[in-house]
């Protein structure tokens, strides 16, 4: 497990943010086998303690008996009608297959 990899941890409803370092960010990117400069090294530390931070925040808003949803929109998916548009010829099609026996067709066996 890479360390401060879950950066915040909820414990009886108080947040505990684990501070990231340069070091960090660069031993990451080494296991990402990513190359990253100094000054991009910086530059991620500050976009991750963002994102971290933006948890944190919403790891504080009190969801209990708020139900889960699958989108955030409420959408409906179109569907076409379950109607039937051909008429069947199963029959039709078993008069010229090759083999047939008990309505069903007979293949090649290919594995052994």
């Amino acid at each position: 497990m890479i360390p401060y990899a879950a950066s915040i941890f909820k414990a009886d409803r108080l947040l505990f943010r684990m501070a990231l370092t340069l070091d960090d960010v660069k031993r990451v990117a080494h296991l990402a086998r990513l190359a990253v400069d100094e000054s991009e090294a910086q530059a991620v530390l500050d976009r991750l303690t963002g994102v971290f931070g933006l948890i944190e925040e919403m790891q504080a808003v009190d969801t209990r008996g708020i139900e889960p949803m699958s989108h955030a929109l409420d959408l409906v998916q179109r569907l076409r009608g379950d109607k039937v548009t051909e008429h069947d010829q199963r029959s039709e099609f078993q008069e010229i297959a090759p083999q047939v026996e008990g309505d069903l067709y007979l293949v090649p066996k290919v594995i052994e």
